[in-house]
């Protein structure tokens, strides 16, 4: 068995570095709040840099919020770059810039180590059953001996192209979360203020075409009222970011994805940024002057 290295244990990687340690993974990890308690006694080593953890692992994971702090993690003082040897593999978990992802893997590569991009989908829930969608890009060769590392954290992986392409299909993957959670905020919210039992529809349309995780997990939020954040409305905000600042790069338009995020802009400016991202329905009921679930 390969010996692993975790740095950044959120929200996500938390649960998704436990899941190594229950499959019997040799953990060595790093986090700057430092590493909880319940992880080491589940056997994880606490190390007090990055670059400590790559004297210990062949493979080091990265889940950490954004661009600017993949790039801590690998080339700041005491970074993974100060400790990388050949043979070894750095797989970037995080949600970040796709062509910032393929200057970071060329920098890695110089130090003789190989690069994966892999970001998730699924996530606090998906994170702690071990069922992530983990979508990858980099070389074949260097997918196949981390695979077995992947099937520990996901149930879904797949190795999409080369090195960026990971983020890319994250980038899309975020695009249509936000657009339907956006629809699903919409039609509840009419049939609220119609006077109908959002709940009930909800249910109806489980059976039906409209049928989505986003329905079942993210409707059942919005009727329930409960916001608490698996997925932060400021991360996905980032995501957004990413995903249109890439297309205005390839001339490609998307206005329903602006829209999506003007939407998570208001919800910023009421105080929502660590809010759960479906909660990008409390902006459309500010413009119906209407909550879900409220008497008519």
């Amino acid at each position: 068995m390969q010996k692993a290295g975790f740095i950044g244990l959120g929200i996500m990687g938390k649960p998704m570095a436990a899941n190594l340690l229950k499959n019997g993974v040799s953990l060595a990890a790093f986090t700057r709040s430092g590493v909880p308690d319940d992880l080491k006694q589940a056997g994880a080593v606490a190390c007090d840099s990055p670059a400590a953890v790559a004297a210990h692992a062949d493979v080091i994971f990265i889940m950490v919020p954004d661009t600017p702090d993949v790039e801590r993690v690998l080339f700041d003082e005491q970074g993974l770059a100060d400790a990388l040897r050949p043979g070894q593999t750095v797989v970037d978990m995080s949600s970040i810039s796709p062509m910032a992802t393929r200057e970071f893997a060329a920098r890695v590569q110089k130090h003789g180590a190989e690069y994966l991009d892999a970001p998730v989908s699924g996530g606090e829930v998906g994170a702690k059953a071990g069922s992530l969608t983990i979508m990858v890009g980099g070389k074949q060769a260097s997918f196949d001996r981390v695979k077995p590392l992947f099937d520990m954290m996901g149930k879904n992986v797949t190795l999409i192209g080369d090195v960026g392409a990971g983020q890319v299909c994250k980038v899309a993957n975020q695009v249509i979360v936000a657009a339907t959670i956006e629809a699903v905020g919409e039609a509840l919210l009419l049939a609220s203020k119609a006077g109908v039992d959002p709940a009930r529809v909800r249910e109806a349309l489980m059976g039906g075409f409209a049928s989505s995780r986003i329905l079942e997990v993210h409707g059942e939020r919005m009727t329930k009222r409960t916001f608490d954040p698996g997925f932060r409305i400021e991360l996905h905000q980032k995501d957004l970011n990413l995903a249109l600042s890439t297309a205005q790069s390839l001339g490609v338009s998307l206005p329903n994805t602006a829209t999506c995020q003007a939407l998570f802009n208001a919800c910023v400016a009421h105080g929502g940024k660590a809010w759960d991202h479906s909660a990008m329905v409390r902006a459309l009921e500010i413009l119906a002057n209407h909550e879900i679930g409220q008497q008519k």
